[in-house]
């Protein structure tokens, strides 16, 4: 039984693209689509079939953290993968920049001003139809064109259905979400804002940031905490790898006493204005999570830690002795190909090529990859509904280093070692650290490296620039 939203009463003709999954991927993919003149269902089963993580019916949702990351197109690779982005008419980044709440240098959003903005924004398309139900299983025989978008939350039906065609023996691991706090329970007397460095985001908010301090005494005790404390154990079909980049934080604990201090609660760039003169040992972050800035979430906090343990554990942390949540912290599970193997450059699977991968599930991590790999998508597949082709954007653009991660190496001889990756200079073909400034000037060997980043950064826009037929790159903004 599904339920469906059209803005136009004909039935969709053949040759229309089917993008299965509304999260920020498909999304984004049926946005493109759309844009480029092509037609589009988007199928999204909930709330016909809910998940263990969403809380709403609207498209979008963001389930974890509300931060899309650093916002700095000249020295951070994220910051850049926005910068193309936005000059891709992308609809995640358009509705992000006008939901963004204060988060240092960071683009962070109100999760539902968001959701609901992109959701209001697709509705409203003439060429997308939303059609509530879960596709499950393969997609019928009869979609030539499809956009899997199913994110971390691939139903079982489906994720079954691939490992069948796709001959893969496993497509899961965990990833965990992280707890919320109401700012008006954060005794401020021991917390202060401050964000790292001052370092102002795309709201010009230097102080985007409440920073709870710890000496070593406390923090040797909450680490004792978290090693001891009950967790959720997983049954024996849940024995799945967790993505490096997403750690429950008693597992970062497990890897050493000090790899929280050099992690997520690492004190450098910060000074406690009600005790200047002491550096804290470890510094316990939160972001502002909603627009109002009524909600903080616990940055690097996600855990597998039962409930009980995690009020007891987590008020332990000075400045958050009486705290409020809003949320716990909790697991949900998560689904990758390996996609070297199976998807083509065109993000097909190479055993059934109508159907198209995008989003998480083709092993980027974070919501601004996932994202980026939506729009590839949406833009190949109308390609392809409108009797055309579109090449892979160049290596050198963010975008185009994604397209090459997913679906080129890490196959380790064949034996499949492919892990998913966040956005980094280092998937971008390198350049040599340039020695002098515009101006002439001799750089010293600690600028150098910054400048090799604005330079990659130059290049992947004037690249961009190039692909998508402007005559020439603009200043990113």
């Amino acid at each position: 039984m599904s339920q469906s939203h059209s803005n136009d009463s004909a039935t969709p003709a053949d040759g229309v693209i089917h993008v299965i999954g509304g999260g920020l991927a498909g999304s984004e993919a049926a946005w493109q689509a759309a844009q480029a003149g092509a037609r589009v269902v988007l199928h999204e089963m909930r709330p016909v079939v809910g998940t263990p993580a969403h809380q709403t019916d609207k498209l979008a949702e963001l389930v974890c953290s509300n931060s899309f990351r650093s916002d700095d197109w000249a020295y951070n690779a994220v910051g850049l993968l926005h910068a193309e982005m936005r000059r891709c008419d992308s609809l995640i980044l358009a509705c992000g920049d006008a939901h963004q709440t204060p988060a240092g240098g960071a683009l962070a959003v109100d999760r539902e001003g968001f959701s609901q903005a992109v959701t209001d924004r697709l509705l409203a398309h003439p060429n997308v139809t939303l059609e509530r139900g879960e596709v499950a299983g393969l997609p019928p025989a009869d979609w030539g064109n499809v956009v899997v978008a199913t994110g971390p939350l691939t139903s079982p039906a489906l994720t079954q259905a691939i490992l069948t065609l796709t001959g893969e023996d496993q497509l899961s691991f965990f990833d965990a979400i992280a707890p919320i706090v109401h700012v008006e329970s954060i005794d401020m007397d021991v917390a202060w804002r401050q964000s790292r460095y001052d370092k102002e985001g795309p709201g010009g908010d230097a102080a985007a940031y409440i920073n709870c301090p710890m000496d070593r005494a406390q923090y040797e005790a909450f680490v004792d905490a978290l090693l001891a404390g009950p967790k959720t154990e997983f049954k024996d079909w849940e024995n799945v790898p967790y993505f490096d980049g997403c750690l429950p934080i008693e597992v970062m604990a497990e890897r050493g006493r000090e790899t929280l201090r050099y992690g997520p609660m690492k004190p450098i760039g910060l000074t406690n204005p009600h005790n200047p003169t002491e550096k804290a040992y470890a510094i316990v972050q939160l972001r502002q999570d909603n627009a109002l800035g009524t909600l903080w979430n616990m940055v690097g906090f996600q855990t597998k830690l039962k409930h009980g343990a995690q009020t007891e554990i987590f008020r332990t942390i000075p400045g958050l002795e009486k705290a409020v949540f809003a949320r716990l912290g909790g697991l949900h599970r998560n689904t990758f190909l390996n996609s070297p193997r199976l998807l083509d450059r065109q993000l097909r699977l190479k055993a059934d090529p109508r159907l198209r991968f995008a989003g998480q599930v083709t092993g980027v991590e974070g919501y601004v990859e996932s994202a980026a790999i939506g729009l590839m998508a949406g833009r190949f597949a109308a390609a392809q509904a409108l009797g055309g082709a579109l090449e892979t954007p160049p290596e050198t653009t963010a975008l185009g280093a994604l397209i090459e991660h997913v679906t080129g190496g890490h196959l380790d001889g064949g034996k499949g070692s492919f892990q998913p990756m966040n956005i980094n200079y280092g998937l971008l073909p390198p350049m040599e650290a340039p020695k002098r400034d515009p101006g002439g000037k001799r750089y010293a060997r600690g600028e150098r490296g910054r400048a090799k980043k604005k330079a990659m950064s130059e290049r992947a826009l004037a690249d961009l620039a190039a692909w998508l037929g402007e005559p020439e790159a603009v200043e990113a903004a």
